[in-house]
């Protein structure tokens, strides 16, 4: 009980800790709500009541989901920040500024910080904990990871005596939605695309989600809390889903498989000892997959370590209430730290291992091209996959009048090896195009 007796949960002594909420859009209206609705339940918690004494807004006569007095709104968020009487700051306004900036004066100032700015942390969580450590105050983020899902927490608290060696998962709910779409009624992707823009899973400009920005940036704070590693959105490749085809979705469906857009940490070898690599893009999975059976918006989170084995993470991972459930979790644990006049796990980066570039990543590969039908042809491009250390697995060929469309599987091969391939193949006089290229995981050789 972070070293509080039974006795002191239910003081009603204990004067209120105040807190500052910066934005109050989908998740800031919500934050708003639960801390109205559960406001006995979280004292009960907590030890002491949580006051909200201000929230910063842009524009105090914005149309909002939740009614806020307004004695509490206010335009000057630094200032909000700034006061000598807040306790604690929930930071849901998202991008780099002025949010950098909001919190870190937040933490100089002696505040406790609850962020679900994932674009943030990914960027630069570096000078973010820095910050948190010299003021000596707590800085968590669990919702900017996966909305309401318990993935940051598992992996920082209930595995930190295991050793976890990769993590797989579907982070982006607006992409899960257009490839499930795809994969489910034969759609292409802007149609699919237009259908989530028009149940508002998608933004008007959808490219975080559709371009793995989004992703990527949830996948290197997921690297750096699993491997122990400092890891940046920098440093994970990205790859998004706008060149995902229809003939893409149904040619993983005839291998029994399904396209989705994964992001990949895993701990491996390096020349110097052990190695991170961090990835996001479309791959084929195995129906038979956990990850396979997540539909619509859905999030989930695939881990595999030494001692636990194979875990999965389900739910909403986006959405104001998920993810302002995310922030109640981690605010009720700061502010219990700060009665206590303690301070949680911060940044655990001691491992330092080295972020391997995507060259060095190791996996399957599913590729088409259309080749001229005739005699030779397959014998000369497995003599190429041969050149560059590239093993077939399987070969499916199809004719089609004049030329022929060849689907290659391969055994697993570094990226590099698999990119050097492919841009032999096109200079090959008998291939007209190489009309796709997808990594295949999840499955065993």
């Amino acid at each position: 009980m972070n070293g509080m007796d039974a006795k002191s949960y239910d003081d009603p002594a204990r004067p209120p800790l105040r807190l500052a909420l910066l934005g109050c859009g989908s998740v800031g209206s919500q934050v708003v709500r639960l801390l109205r609705e559960h406001a006995d339940d979280l004292t009960a918690r907590v030890g002491a009541p949580i006051e909200l004494v201000g929230v910063a807004v842009r524009r105090l006569d914005a149309k909002r989901e939740v009614e806020v007095a307004p004695e509490l709104l206010t335009t000057d968020a630094a200032g909000l920040v700034a006061r000598d009487d807040v306790d604690l700051v929930v930071e849901v306004i998202g991008g780099i500024e002025p949010a950098r900036s909001l919190i870190l004066a937040a933490l100089d100032n002696g505040a406790s910080v609850v962020t679900a700015n994932k674009a943030l942390i990914a960027e630069d969580g570096e000078t973010l904990f820095a910050a948190a450590r010299k003021a000596g105050r707590d800085l968590y983020y669990e919702a900017a990871v996966a909305g309401a899902i318990p993935i940051l927490r598992p992996l920082r608290e209930s595995l930190a005596g295991d050793k976890v060696r990769k993590v797989l998962g579907i982070v982006n709910g607006t992409t899960n939605f257009i490839l499930d779409k795809m994969d489910s009624s034969g759609a292409g992707f802007s149609e699919a695309l237009e259908e989530a823009q028009e149940l508002g899973y998608a933004e008007a400009d959808p490219t975080a989600d559709v371009e793995g920005y989004d992703a990527a940036a949830k996948a290197a704070i997921l690297a750096s809390i699993a491997f122990h590693t400092r890891v940046t959105a920098a440093d994970v490749y990205r790859e998004g889903i706008a060149e995902v085809t229809a003939a893409d979705v149904a040619s993983a469906r005839d291998m029994g498989s399904v396209v989705k857009l994964l992001a990949i940490c895993e701990l491996t070898e390096g020349a110097d000892g052990p190695a991170v690599s961090a990835r996001v893009h479309p791959a084929m999975i195995p129906r038979t997959h956990p990850l396979a059976s997540v539909r619509e918006a859905y999030n989930a989170v695939f881990v595999e370590s030494d001692a636990a084995g194979q875990l999965m993470f389900y739910g909403p991972g986006a959405g104001g209430a998920p993810t302002a459930s995310a922030v109640l979790g981690d605010l009720v644990t700061v502010a219990r730290n700060r009665l206590d006049d303690v301070r949680g796990v911060g940044e655990s980066d001691y491992a330092q291992c080295e972020v391997l570039p995507m060259g060095s990543t190791s996996t399957r590969y599913h590729v088409a091209f259309d080749v001229d039908d005739k005699a030779g042809v397959l014998a000369q491009i497995a003599q190429v996959f041969a050149e560059h250390g590239v093993s077939l697995q399987t070969v499916r060929q199809e004719g089609r009048g004049d030329d022929a469309q060849l689907v290659v599987v391969s055994h697993r091969a570094t990226d590099a090896a698999l990119s050097a391939t492919v841009e032999a193949l096109r200079s090959m006089p008998f291939v007209h195009d190489v009309s796709s290229i997808m990594r295949v995981e999840g499955e065993s050789e």
